[in-house]
């Protein structure tokens, strides 16, 4: 089997639909597409994932499956709108898994929705260690979110749930006892409209679905603001192509202030790779330049987006923004003098981090937050996070995207000069 990273870097197999030939618009297709590369269906990246692990598969019997992995912290690591036949949405990191090593820092398999905590970086951390500096030889994800599974306690054809007890220390000494629950379930066509405002989705093909993450405060006290907060972070792994466009619409308005996007996390984006229009942020994910933004709580909306004029797949995210909230754990990677000024959506662009070492994927990625969780002894927080494909037609697909997100696909192809 060819591994997905390779197929990745030459760009040269992978399209958008879920259909046949036949089923295309016009009923022809070029001469130079493919419809699907055999090496990235479903079926396959399904078939290789149960050669090295436990796999949930959910469907709603109508062409939307999921593979969900236990051992994985139960992460959603791929999906399909086409069946065991159709495209794989999620990246999924071949070489990792077929090694059977653990890696130092991070075992990054992949998955289109993983379970994360935050904060990342600063004196409330739990990725590093107290008096460790902020650098990458120290970063270290933690075990519970990293490489330990979760524990299945419910399945059925098109839902499971999963849930996991765990003690985390951040960076100024103060330990946490919480419970994490997850529950994974397939959204069907009029959820989905409902949800998006849309109309009419149902002549597209779509897979969509929801994780309902919570987070259960099992310690003896409440938690504290002064020794640190936590934050349940879902994070969604991508297929790139060297014409994918992550759009991340914002809020705009004299009455707020502060910058619109956060491009510090590891220098400064350059400007042919990140555009801020008149209604949305425009950041590559070609998954050849490492680089990271993210918008805080009075500029990000509810969703976010990507398009990909390759394959042809419109992908939507969308998620619980409670309002009136402003306390978001702050992740960069230094003592922050203000640890609650944190974004609550994050995209980040797979590529070499420094010269000579290779990239984690490549892949891009989609990312939201819940706020600072401050919790009572007993109290839950949660923070549900949906994901949804869509293929079909350009002009349902442009309408669409001009309706969620703001940006028509012409514009979006337009902000990196994608022909």
């Amino acid at each position: 089997m060819k591994k997905v990273f390779a197929l990745l870097l030459g760009c040269a197999l992978l399209t958008a639909s879920c259909k046949s030939p036949s089923e295309l618009e016009g009923g022809r297709m070029d001469e130079n597409e493919t419809v699907k590369a055999e090496e990235n269906s479903f079926g396959e990246d399904l078939e290789f994932l149960r050669e090295h692990t436990e796999v949930v598969l959910l469907s709603n019997g109508h062409g939307s499956m999921l593979a969900v992995v236990p051992e994985w912290q139960a992460r959603v690591m791929t999906s399909s709108c086409g069946g065991m036949e159709g495209n794989s949405f999620g990246w999924i990191n071949y070489e990792l898994i077929e090694s059977e090593i653990s890696s130092p820092h991070i075992n990054a398999y992949g998955g289109e929705d993983r379970f994360w905590m935050g904060p990342e970086g600063g004196q409330f951390s739990i990725f590093f260690k107290e008096g460790d500096p902020f650098d990458f030889e120290q970063w270290q994800t933690p075990a519970f979110i990293d490489s330990e599974p979760f524990e299945t306690t419910r399945v059925s054809s098109s839902d499971a749930s999963f849930k996991r007890d765990v003690r985390v220390r951040n960076y100024s000494g103060a330990e946490f006892d919480l419970g994490i629950t997850r529950h994974i379930r397939l959204v069907d066509v009029s959820r989905a409209e409902e949800i998006l405002g849309a109309e009419e989705l149902g002549s597209l093909d779509m897979v969509a679905f929801e994780t309902e993450n919570r987070v259960r405060n099992n310690g003896d006290e409440a938690w504290d603001r002064e020794e640190g907060l936590l934050s349940i972070w879902i994070l969604g792994m991508y297929l790139p192509s060297p014409k994918t466009t992550i759009i991340v619409p914002y809020n705009s308005g004299a009455d707020i202030s502060g910058p619109i996007v956060n491009d510090e996390y590891f220098g400064k984006v350059p400007p042919d790779r990140l555009k801020v229009g008149e209604k949305a942020v425009l950041f590559s994910g070609d998954g050849e330049y490492r680089s990271k933004i993210g918008l805080g709580p009075e500029r990000a909306r509810d969703v976010l987006g990507s398009w990909d004029a390759v394959r042809k797949v419109l992908t939507l995210v969308q998620f619980n923004k409670p309002g009136g909230i402003a306390d978001y754990v702050n992740s960069m990677w230094k003592m922050q003098e203000e640890p609650f000024s944190g974004d609550v959506v994050n995209c980040y662009n797979d590529g070499i981090p420094a010269p000579g070492e290779d990239p984690l994927g490549p892949f891009y990625e989609l990312e939201t937050s819940s706020p600072a969780l401050d919790l009572e002894q007993g109290e839950e927080g949660v923070h549900i996070h949906r994901t949804f494909h869509f293929t079909g037609s350009r002009g349902r697909l442009d309408s669409l995207a001009r309706k969620v997100l703001g940006v028509s696909l012409d514009d979006a192809e337009a902000a990196f000069a994608i022909e």
